[in-house]
């Protein structure tokens, strides 16, 4: 099945309500669980860079995995990061540590690095030239700096799309049923992605499937 691009920003107020209110929790804490594991030499304390944070669900749950984390969180939408700084402000003990920015890559304000973190979840498949992501990556990061990108990966065919989204999503609203199924079409699958890799000389992370609809890139950067 061909790659079909979706909107790179989720700007309507509806699409990050019903965003930040779905049950992401399984693969949110997955992603979490899989960057404890793979970097146990990881820094206790670690600049962090999170593209695409949307509604900021993963970059809280790194927060409170990682207490010593400073987290730099980037989005295009305003309505997912007026959602995602309301619910960090429930929590006075990450208010200080999560640093929300307004950014649309490539030409985002974004502190000078190099981070010793860079993130990003459900973020590649909103980008209609994947290698801004990967030239991102490689801009604000460093020699040893941990990279962890975990995404959609897209279906095999229209039919096994369709066959997701009524597993993972049926009792969800109606918008996110929707972007569910336009964000599996526009997934890229492992191969296209360790393309991506290769041409963005990025060669040394990995590329592996962690669900029957995700995949993961992971590892540190080389220089």
């Amino acid at each position: 099945m061909k790659r079909v691009l979706e909107p790179e920003l989720m700007t309507e107020p509806e699409q990050a309500r019903a965003y930040a209110e779905a049950d992401f929790a399984e693969p949110h804490s997955r992603y979490i669980e899989l960057f404890l594991q793979k970097f146990p030499d990881r820094p206790e304390r670690a600049r962090v860079l999170d593209l695409g944070c949307g509604p900021g669900d993963v970059t809280r749950r790194l927060a409170r995995a990682c207490p010593g984390y400073q987290i730099v969180a980037v989005d295009g939408s305003p309505a997912m990061l007026r959602l995602a700084r309301r619910l960090t402000a429930r929590e006075p003990d990450l208010r200080d540590r999560i640093h929300y920015r307004k950014g649309y890559l490539p030409k985002a304000r974004i502190p000078r690095g190099p981070y010793d973190v860079i993130l990003a979840t459900s973020f590649l498949h909103h980008l209609a030239d994947p290698m801004i992501l990967w030239q991102a990556v490689r801009k604000y990061g460093r020699t040893g700096t941990i990279v962890l990108v975990a995404d959609l990966c897209r279906p095999r065919t229209p039919a096994h799309a369709r066959r997701l989204v009524e597993r993972y999503a049926a009792g969800e609203p109606a918008v996110l049923r929707r972007d569910f199924h336009r964000s599996l079409l526009a997934a890229f699958t492992p191969a296209e992605v360790r393309a991506q890799l290769q041409k963005a000389n990025l060669g040394e992370l990995s590329v592996e499937v962690i669900s029957d609809r995700h995949l993961l890139v992971s590892g540190r950067l080389h220089g």
